[in-house]
C-alpha cells in the first residue's frame, strides 16, 4: 500500500468532482480492503480521542460506519452485530455503572 493513500467513504470522488478537481482512485481488492478498514479505524478513533468535546460525537459516527463496514466484510450486518451486542451486555454488563476493578481478591479456602 503506498503511502498518503487511504480509504475514503464512497461518495467523496463524486465530491471532488463536483469541486471542479479530478480524484484519482481505485477499487480495493478484499484483502486489501480489510486492512485499509483496520486503518481507518485506528484513524477514526484517534480524531476521536483528540476531539474536543462538541465534535466528539460526530467522531463517534465515523468510528461506527467504519466498525459496520468492517462486520460487513465479515459477513455480519448491523442488526446480527447489534443482537451481538446486546446479547453481551446482557451477559457480563454494558458500561452504563462506570465500575472500574481495582483487582480481585484470591477465593478464601476454609476447612482445609
Amino acid at each position: 500500500m503506498n503511502p498518503g493513500e487511504k480509504l475514503v467513504r464512497d461518495r467523496i470522488p463524486e465530491l471532488i468532482r463536483a469541486n471542479g478537481e479530478v480524484p484519482i482512485s481505485h477499487q480495493a481488492d478484499p484483502s486489501e480492503y480489510r486492512q485499509r478498514l483496520r486503518d481507518k479505524l485506528t484513524e477514526e478513533v484517534d480524531e476521536y480521542l483528540t476531539a474536543a468535546d462538541e465534535q466528539a460525537v460526530e467522531e463517534l459516527a465515523d468510528v461506527l460506519e467504519v466498525v459496520y463496514a468492517l462486520a460487513a466484510d465479515l459477513g455480519v450486518g448491523k442488526e446480527e452485530l447489534e443482537k451481538l451486542r446486546r446479547a453481551k451486555a446482557d451477559q457480563r454488563g454494558a458500561f452504563n455503572d462506570r465500575v472500574v476493578l481495582r483487582g480481585v481478591m484470591p477465593r478464601v479456602r476454609r476447612g482445609s
